[in-house]
């Protein structure tokens, strides 16, 4: 990928020069990570569930997720889109879609990155990403909570253990792994979403702890399921 930054104003945008055409323009402008925009041009197809705006749009020949940066929590309460700015390179927009660049040129099933924004206002700044969208993209949390999950869906979790294990070989952290940010895509194969504050990092208890934390969040979407839902993924990961 051949990643390039710009400014305008107040906007730091770091952008795929291979893919910014798609919105007849030679390279993102901040209209492009606002929602509005992609309202006024009639582009939006649908938006996600969770915290915050994320979007589905129609960008030439591609679709695209555009999401922006909230906090969750307590935190929550005092600023829920403002982060502490600390330089154009150390936002969390520009460290995700660098993380995603790297792992993407690896050949790892990461959704493309197609580029970042932040919007620095004095101390603080806001954050946007678009990628691109992965056709046919299910979470895993809505495959798991069938009481006969884990036996239809075995060869799935199974590959589920296989990815997990190849981001671990490659010393991703991913501080979030969760059954939501697996998806499934039209082939039935697993990708590995939202790498906001994920790292690269040397091997460690880490990589047993992403596990815990998925075990967790499979307990949440199938109390009860998630030992047995864990069993193939886990066979997965050791056998790779």
């Amino acid at each position: 990928m051949r990643m390039m930054t710009s400014r305008k104003a107040n906007a730091h945008i770091l952008y795929d020069a291979q893919t910014a055409p798609q919105t007849g323009q030679s390279a993102l402008v901040p209209e492009h990570f606002t929602g509005s925009w992609w309202r006024s041009h009639g582009a939006v197809t649908g938006q996600a569930p969770g915290r915050g705006e994320s979007l589905f749009v129609r960008a030439g020949e591609q679709a695209w997720v555009l999401r922006h940066y909230r906090r969750g929590g307590l935190v929550a309460r005092v600023s829920a889109e403002h982060y502490v700015w600390t330089g154009p390179e150390r936002n969390r927009a520009f460290q995700e879609c660098r993380l995603l660049a790297t792992l993407f040129d690896r050949g790892l099933p990461v959704p493309r990155p197609i580029g970042a924004c932040v919007w620095r206002s004095g101390l603080v700044y806001q954050a946007a990403l678009i990628t691109q969208c992965i056709d046919g993209a299910r979470p895993l949390a809505s495959l798991v909570q069938a009481p006969d999950a884990a036996s239809r869906q075995e060869a799935l979790l199974t590959r589920c253990g296989r990815m997990i294990r190849r981001f671990h070989d490659e010393g991703l952290d991913h501080v979030d792994l969760n059954a939501r940010n697996i998806l499934i895509d039209d082939q039935n194969m697993p990708w590995l979403i939202d790498l906001d504050r994920c790292r690269l990092r040397a091997p460690g208890r880490w990589q047993s702890g992403n596990l815990a934390r998925l075990e967790r969040s499979l307990e949440k979407f199938a109390p009860g399921q998630a030992e047995t839902l864990m069993a193939p993924i886990n066979h997965g990961y050791q056998s790779s």
